[in-house]
This record gives structure tokens, C-alpha cells and sequence, in this order.
């Protein structure tokens, strides 16, 4: 069988709701690595936080994280790494909009240096994971970088209005997606950029064909990748519109959707009933 990419999201989707890999979605993996497959990862998380899953895996393919804003190679330095930036001076723009309407906070990332707008002792822990430097405080004065990503976090009937606004004033610069669980959150990036322009770099790197990516997703920030894959795949447990484009849905997140849907897929054979622990 010629070689696929399998483009994993992790969260809600490649992660159970423990962020954890099940051992028959590993196992599944694992074999599809040994028959010659690439599996890589494509996510909204910095590299930081999706290490662990990246060794776990022993991957040696390129990685998506920043929901495509950030795409490189953790074992070849060779690789051609993109790095997209929000434009000068949007990112202050934006901050001032967001202080107008009192969200309840601001956080900018530049790779691992993030910029806590307020101390939040959840969030603090959230982003501290990994080599993180942190520092906490009013943005406007102390983001002096453009930030490879801007996040908002505000309650949840906040969200709309927000996406209106950012829409209104800045659509021809930004992109900006939601996140779910376990924060009401939405991210901004650059303009143009997503997980499917990431894939699509790796795609070419690998000298892999289009029509043999499969890709799988769960939220707002994978519609992209999801209607860009030749096989684009929603959990079980992802929003309707993710739902709507995709061209199948598989199990939820916490019954092995990744899985099923390769054994499948793979025929892989591989009976879920007498799995057998081998992470």
C-alpha cells in the first residue's frame, strides 16, 4: 500500500479526555508507523506541550503547532521551518480592543516565551509546561515582540461578540478560531495561516501525495484541515459544523476513534477486545 500521512490533532481527538493515547489507539499507530506510514501531529499547542505525545509516539516526522503558525522538524535541523508571526503593531491593536471589552485575560506566545496579561493560577500552570518562560503583565507594555499567536479567554457568552469584533476590524490580517474544553478560548494567528497550510508543507517535504492524507479533528481550528485532506475525519464528539465538511465521522475521542477508524481504514485486523498494554 502506497505511504499515507496521518494528521493527528490532539486534543479532544488523538487524546482521550484523561490527555491520554489508549493502548489500542497506540497499538494502532505503532503498526501503522512499522508498515511505513507517516504519523505526525498537527495542533493549536505549542511544541512544549505536545513533546510528550511526540516521544510517546517516537515520531520522526515534522510537527504542526500553533494551529499551523509554527511547522518544523524536532530531529532534522534541515527542515525548512516556517514561523509566522501576527504583523506589526496588530498585535497592540488587538490588545487595546480586548482591554476595551474587559475580557478576562490576554495571553501572547512567541514560541516558548509566553505573556500572561493577569496572573490566573490555572492558566499559570496551563502554559507553564515544558521550557516555558513566563512573564506576567499589562501587555501593552510588555509584549515588545510580534507574537506568533494572541489567546483570549472570556466567559463564554462574551465569545460571539468578541469573534464579531475581531472579524469586523481585523479580518484582513488575522485568522481567529475557538477552542473548547477546558477554557471558553479563541486564538489568533496570522492571516492565511492553519493547520492545513502546515500539512501541506510536510505533505510536500514528505514527497507524499494528496490524495493519501488522512487527517482527524474534533474542533473549530481543524475545519481547515479537515476539508484539505483527501480523507477528512471528525470525532464523534466534535462540533456540527466540523461535522458538516467532514467526509466521515468516526468514534469519540474516549472510544478510540483514531483507532477504529484506521483498523479499518488499514485492515489492520487488530481486535480491540484482547488488546494488550504496550505503551
Amino acid at each position: 500500500m502506497k505511504q499515507h500521512l496521518i494528521c493527528l490533532d490532539l486534543d479532544g481527538t488523538l487524546l482521550n479526555d484523561n490527555k491520554e493515547i489508549s493502548p489500542y489507539t497506540f497499538k494502532v499507530l505503532k503498526t501503522l508507523q512499522s508498515q511505513g506510514h507517516a504519523i505526525m501531529i498537527s495542533t493549536g499547542r505549542p511544541f512544549r506541550a505536545s513533546k510528550r505525545y511526540y516521544d510517546e509516539l517516537n515520531m520522526d516526522t515534522p510537527i504542526v503547532n500553533f494551529n499551523g503558525a509554527y511547522v518544523h522538524h524536532p530531529k532534522d535541523p534541515h527542515f525548512p521551518c516556517q514561523h509566522a508571526r501576527l504583523d506589526e503593531g496588530i498585535a497592540t491593536s488587538i490588545i487595546e480592543t480586548l482591554k476595551k471589552m474587559e475580557v478576562q485575560n490576554i495571553i501572547a506566545e512567541v514560541k516558548d516565551h509566553v505573556y500572561l496579561d493577569r496572573y490566573d493560577e490555572n492558566l499559570y500552570e496551563g502554559f507553564s509546561m515544558g521550557e516555558a518562560q513566563i512573564e506576567i503583565g499589562d501587555l501593552r507594555e510588555l509584549l515588545n515582540e510580534d507574537p506568533t499567536s494572541i489567546l483570549i479567554e472570556a466567559d463564554e457568552h462574551m465569545i460571539p461578540r468578541i469573534k464579531q469584533t475581531l472579524t469586523r476590524f481585523y479580518a484582513e490580517n488575522i485568522e481567529h478560531r475557538r477552542w473548547g474544553a477546558p477554557y471558553p478560548v479563541i486564538e489568533i494567528v496570522k492571516r492565511g495561516i492553519s493547520k492545513a497550510v502546515g500539512i501541506d508543507i510536510v505533505k510536500s517535504y514528505l514527497n507524499i501525495d494528496h490524495q493519501y492524507i488522512i487527517a482527524f479533528g474534533d474542533e473549530d481550528n481543524d475545519i481547515e484541515m479537515i476539508k484539505y485532506a483527501k480523507h477528512g475525519v471528525a470525532m464523534a464528539n466534535a462540533i456540527p459544523e466540523l461535522k458538516h465538511i467532514a467526509k466521515e465521522t468516526t468514534c469519540s475521542n474516549n472510544d478510540d476513534g483514531i483507532g477504529v477508524y484506521l483498523n479499518n481504514f488499514f485492515q489492520l485486523n487488530l481486535n480491540k477486545d484482547t488488546e494488550e498494554e504496550v505503551q
